[in-house]
């Protein structure tokens, strides 16, 4: 397999502005794609799109938020008339918040459902026509550990992980004819901006060590190594499954 397998390819990469999201935007990129950085921070988009630059990928930026089906569809014309057809869309955007159900608003309720799980359905379907253009396409979906198990205080998080993953299964046996893949990715606990709280607070970063067969945090350049393997035509019979990177964690 040539180190630039994904020449000629177009890859639109949704929170792309940082941790992992980032590292699938610089592991895709060098393998040869083209990627268009999606997110709400254009100065953090910017960033990527310099490190991006470093290592000699074009990529653009395009602002957009998931939850909006304008925006959405929008992106999709945006990324045709700039880039052509996209081969390769990476579900990646999503937040969290953590309290016990009861203690949900509805307006809480509905960002995490919105951005984690809607904003699946709303990209998946806006390019997916592209892909069917060129009969060939990957569709990534970042779930998470939770889409295998549930946790205190993330019911609504845990909720629309399990859902992505219900996409994905869905969607892979819909398209597998148009050959496009879908595949999910379930990361655990990665080394990211979100998580630095905890990995600076030595009581709860040794929780969660302990928890970890692995014993160690994941770093978010594997999640880009697995994504670019999934691009790959030696993952091409890889589809409507989630390949889960956890140090172990679910299988305890």
């Amino acid at each position: 397999m040539s180190e630039r397998f994904l020449e000629g390819k177009v890859a639109v990469i949704t929170g792309a502005s940082r941790g992992l999201g980032r590292a699938m935007a610089l592991s895709l990129g060098s393998a040869g794609a083209t990627i268009a950085c999606v997110g709400r921070d254009v100065e953090k988009l910017n960033e990527t799109r310099d490190l991006l630059s470093e290592q000699r990928t074009d990529s653009i930026v395009l602002t957009c938020d998931v939850r909006k089906e304008n925006e959405v569809e929008k992106l999709a014309e945006d990324v045709k008339s700039q880039l052509g057809d996209a081969h390769i869309l990476i579900n990646n955007a999503g937040t969290a918040i953590r309290k016990n159900l009861h203690e949900f608003s509805l307006d809480e309720w509905n960002t995490v459902v919105d951005t984690n799980l809607t904003g699946v359905f709303l990209c998946s379907r806006a390019f997916v026509p592209q892909m069917k253009t060129r009969k060939w396409g990957r569709i990534i979906n970042i779930t998470s550990i939770m889409a295998r198990v549930g946790s205190v205080g993330r019911a609504a998080y845990c909720a629309t992980k399990h859902g992505v993953l219900a996409i994905t299964k869905s969607m892979a046996l819909e398209l597998v004819d148009d050959g496009i893949n879908v595949v999910a990715i379930g990361p655990g606990f990665y080394a990211t901006d979100l998580t630095a709280p905890l990995r600076a607070d030595p009581t709860k970063n040794e929780q969660i060590l302990s928890a970890v067969p692995a014993r160690r945090w994941g770093e978010p350049k594997e999640i880009g190594e697995i994504a670019k393997f999934i691009c790959s035509e030696g993952a091409s019979f890889i589809t409507g499954t989630d390949i889960l990177s956890d140090g172990a964690w679910v299988a305890q």
